[in-house]
């Protein structure tokens, strides 16, 4: 894949609007190659062709500019409609130095051979060119359309005739057509160009846009990277990979006189190509599996499994601060500079060099101030002393500042008592943070605090993955929705908009799944829909073994299901496996041990899987207001709230008072041992709000 230019020399260090190339081969990409003009770059790719040829490997040669004019142009131009007549014209007469051409001359040339004002516009010299207009408004009577139909399907393609101004082509199509005419010439009868020929032929030259992969290019770009390097690269990946029904649809073109785009109408097949290059691996087919039988999971083993068996599965993009609270750092942040950038002043007050000795200090006044935003321009020497302002640069002479409120003052000078350390109430440079250095590690979820800290040091933009897409369930024939008539046998469905809210809260896209009834085609119809849409799916009911759980049924299926006996209460019975590669969470389906199992299990597991690190939540020992038997064997949790430093409990346990979810501000945890807590007794209780 070639990224051409239009334009000059671009030197030897590697620069964006140059010409970038990049091989790949099955999906596997080489480092993509810098050419600093099109000399080099048409003995490069010559080079490369004979190379290739000569190991007995077909090339798909893409250049990203336009291979034909608007219908009419050729027979215009040439006389005839065959679009290698245009190349032909244009490589005769193009004249191509590392420095210099004549592109913009030679377009003046062509607009003269038509009525009124030629098609070409955007004279990028300093010296105007005859019949050449630097603007198109004013552009008539030409009669050629504005743009090919590729351009007109082609959201954001600009036309060919624009030869200067951001984003335009019109001076990569003239100094490249020229370039494909030699090669096509070099290589016969081994070429064929499509759409213009049939390819039966081992080298085969189309026209490419990167940026019908351009959500892809931008979600995968390192920092730092350059673009032009990038998208290439990228493209190149992606079409190496693709299996050879998908690149036969992309070639499924009418012949035409125009020329067309690789990829056009497939834009979403592409960059989901683009994006799965980029996507972690899949988890494994037995990544919930545990030694089942009778035994009990405790919590704590059921937690470390899920966190030494999920990673991340989301992508990563590159965002602006205005969008990242919330998300989750893909790679470590660095200060672009140091803060405070230089020496600045802590109070308002006066600076001089220190320190000050013991007794009375008198200090002549220079004339002047240093402020915040404007810094006093001169230098202060010894024994003077200059006003400054609260987070003025210190002037030069100055290291130590005496607070306004401390001195007294003339016009001519200040008083004030010392002793006073050299330094004092001034802020070093960098003292906060140090250019270079690591400020936010990969895996912290971003504050609003982070996004003041990443501003201070100049930090616009970061790496973060994408959001996490959530998709939430509802399973049972006895679930009627809030609001719709219900009989004394039916239930409301208090769990989705519950768990929709949670993951809501977390920070993830949540996709309301709905409610699937106890039919098994149903619900199969309706996770393969959710496979598509989401990156994780939490599900209610069903979660058993029963008749009519038929969640555990279809994950059995796929030979993925884990079906966890956790010794907790509320709790006990967790459906966990993945269908068509994504994971499933099956929750109980009791809306108390529905939303206890969310916060204990699938907030900690959705944060590694948004591509964060995995989380524990704050435990606070205070004391209990309540008397308390619990057994050995499994661990509890009780509704509760704090009143007045003390934590109280909701008057039942049971599972089925679901106001207590409302009542309660938190979590009380009892470990898996034997208890009987009395008042005044520490309890660990873990607030609702610990779950952010």
């Amino acid at each position: 894949m070639v990224d051409w230019s239009g334009g000059n020399d671009r030197g030897a260090a590697p620069k964006k609007d140059a010409i970038w190339v990049c091989a790949a081969r099955s999906g596997t990409a080489d480092a993509p190659v810098y050419l600093r003009n099109r000399q080099v770059a048409e003995t490069w790719i010559a080079a490369f062709l004979h190379s290739e040829r000569a190991a007995g490997r077909r090339v798909l040669a893409g250049f990203d500019f336009a291979f034909g004019y608007p219908e009419g142009f050729g027979k215009a131009l040439t006389g005839s409609d065959d679009p290698f007549a245009v190349w032909d014209w244009f490589a005769a007469r193009v004249v191509d130095a590392p420095d210099s051409n004549n592109r913009f001359d030679l377009a003046g040339e062509i607009n003269a051979r038509f009525a009124g004002v030629g098609p070409f516009w955007g004279n990028g010299l300093k010296r105007d060119i005859p019949d050449l207009p630097r603007k198109g408004l004013a552009r008539t009577d030409h009669n050629m359309p504005e743009k090919r139909a590729a351009e007109r399907l082609a959201k954001g393609a600009f036309a060919v005739w624009q030869l200067s101004g951001a984003g335009a082509v019109g001076s990569q199509v003239i100094m490249g057509l020229p370039m494909l005419a030699r090669l096509r010439d070099r290589f016969a009868p081994e070429v064929a160009v499509w759409p213009f020929e049939s390819l039966d032929q081992p080298i085969a030259i189309v026209e490419i846009w990167p940026s019908l992969i351009a959500r892809a290019v931008t979600a995968t770009q390192p920092e730092g990277e350059i673009k032009d390097a990038h998208q290439v690269m990228l493209l190149a990946q992606t079409l190496s990979g693709l299996p050879p029904r998908d690149i036969a649809k992309l070639l499924d073109v009418p012949r035409n006189a125009e020329g067309w785009i690789l990829g056009l109408g497939h834009k979403a097949m592409l960059e989901e190509a683009a994006l799965a290059q980029h996507a972690p691996p899949p988890l494994k087919n037995d990544c919930f599996a545990m030694p089942q039988g009778a035994t009990w999971t405790p919590v704590d083993e059921a937690l470390a499994h899920l966190q030494a068996q999920l990673y991340g599965v989301t992508l990563d993009e590159v965002i602006p601060l205005d969008a990242a609270t919330g998300r989750f750092l893909s790679e470590d942040v660095t200060a672009k500079r140091a803060h405070p950038p230089a020496p600045n002043a802590a109070v308002d007050g006066y600076g001089f060099a220190g320190p000050a000795a013991a007794g009375v200090n008198r200090l002549k006044l220079v004339d002047g101030r240093a402020a915040a935003g404007a810094p006093y321009a001169g230098v202060v020497p010894e024994g003077y002393a200059v006003r400054i302002l609260t987070g003025a640069n210190l002037p030069t002479g100055v290291d130590t500042i005496v607070l306004q409120e401390d001195i007294r003052l003339t016009a001519q000078d200040i008083s004030f008592h010392g002793p006073l350390k050299r330094g004092a109430n001034a802020r070093a440079a960098g003292e906060d943070m140090a250019a270079g250095q690591i400020i936010l590690q990969q895996g912290r979820k971003v504050t609003p605090a982070d996004l003041g800290m990443l501003a201070s040091v100049g930090i616009g933009k970061i790496k973060t993955r994408q959001k996490l897409r959530v998709g939430v369930l509802s399973t049972g024939d006895e679930l009627r929705e809030v609001g719709a008539a219900a009989t004394s046998a039916q239930i409301y469905d208090a769990n989705r908009p519950m768990l929709c809210a949670l993951a809501a809260q977390w920070g993830y896209d949540v996709i309301d799944l709905g409610r699937a009834p106890d039919d098994r085609a149903r619900l199969q119809g309706i996770l393969d829909d959710a496979a598509v849409r989401c990156d994780v799916i939490l599900t209610s009911g069903g979660a058993s073994a029963g008749d009519e759980d038929h969640m555990s049924a279809l994950l059995e299926g796929t030979g993925s299901l884990a079906l966890w006996r956790i010794a907790m209460k509320p709790g006990r019975p967790l459906a966990m496996g993945l269908w068509k590669g994504k994971p499933v969470f099956g929750l109980p389906g009791n809306p108390v041990a529905a939303m206890v199992c969310a916060l204990v299990f699938a907030w900690p597991s959705l944060a590694v899987l948004a591509g964060g690190e995995w989380r524990r939540p704050q435990h606070y020992l205070l004391p209990a207001a309540f008397e308390k038997s619990k057994k050995q064997g499994r661990r509890e949790y009780l509704r509760a709230r704090i009143v007045d430093g003390q934590v109280h409990v909701f008057p039942s346990e049971g599972s089925g008072r679901v106001s207590g979810l409302s009542w309660a501000t938190g979590l009380v945890e009892l470990s898996d041992t034997a208890q009987k807590i009395a008042p005044g007794d520490l309890v660990s209780f873990i607030p609702y709000g610990s779950f952010d």
